[in-house]
């Protein structure tokens, strides 16, 4: 590894091209701590927004009338406003109305941090589109197979767990593909509420250098391995759960 911290630092000294993230120790722990936080708020994200949707997916066929208008409600609300205003009104807004903690040195501090208040906002943006992408999936299940497992004494609960919902997700994983590649990227918004992600420690390193096009371009190179990884999971899990009869 010295070879390469020695490289980096050579070209900086002959190009001009900086880049501490490989040579400096404090940089590259600095960094590497913003790439881990932005891989625990996508991981995490990830699963709660799947959760949402299978949860909302089977609330929207309800037999109640305001179950279904709330699942609705929750729906247009998270969808039809942007993503950065809804982090602002959890961490802003919600935030304020809730109990504080003491903390170990004696001061109040929010209960919820903003590591968990980004999480929860992107889990329940991207959440609302699961509902819909998770809907159109059981729609596509025939009603012959609904009635079958329902003879065969399945509950509705039941039915939709062990029948409806696996056959329903082969359908709706490309779409799911799409939409949690979007919440991938999306996790560079915790910036914006002080969240010490990839793009947060990057701002802070390239204050303290101005190698911004370095760093930027950086970036921009991890995000696409990171949604690279997000794609060619998501596609081998596409190709593994594929059925005749059942999605592409």
């Amino acid at each position: 590894m010295d070879i390469i911290y020695s490289w980096f630092q050579q070209l900086n000294e002959t190009t001009g091209i900086n880049l501490p993230v490989f040579y400096n120790t404090f940089d590259r722990e600095r960094f590497f701590s913003g790439l881990l936080v932005t891989i625990q708020l996508s991981v995490l994200s990830l699963i709660a927004s799947v959760v949402i949707g299978v949860v909302g997916a089977w609330l929207q066929g309800s037999k109640l009338v305001w179950t279904r208008r709330i699942v609705q409600a929750y729906i247009q609300f998270f969808r039809n406003t942007p993503p950065l205003v809804q982090m602002y009104f959890f961490f802003f807004g919600l935030s304020a109305l809730l109990p504080t903690v003491e903390n170990e040195f004696g001061f109040q501090q929010p209960i919820l941090g903003s590591f968990a208040w980004a999480c929860i906002s992107l889990s329940f943006f991207a959440g609302a589109f699961n509902v819909e992408i998770f809907r159109s999936g059981i729609e596509a299940v025939p009603e012959t197979t609904r009635e079958a497992a329902e003879s065969l004494g399945y509950s509705r609960l039941g039915a939709y767990i062990h029948v409806i919902l696996p056959l329903a997700f082969r359908v709706c994983l490309p779409a799911l593909n799409n939409n949690l590649v979007n919440l991938v990227k999306t996790t560079t918004l915790a910036y914006a509420i002080a969240v010490p992600e990839l793009l947060y420690v990057s701002g802070q390193i390239w204050s303290d250098y101005a190698n911004v096009p370095e760093m930027m371009t950086l970036l921009l190179l991890i995000y696409v391995g990171l949604v690279g990884i997000v794609v060619l999971g998501m596609n081998r899990w596409e190709r593994a759960m594929r059925l005749p009869g059942y999605g592409t």
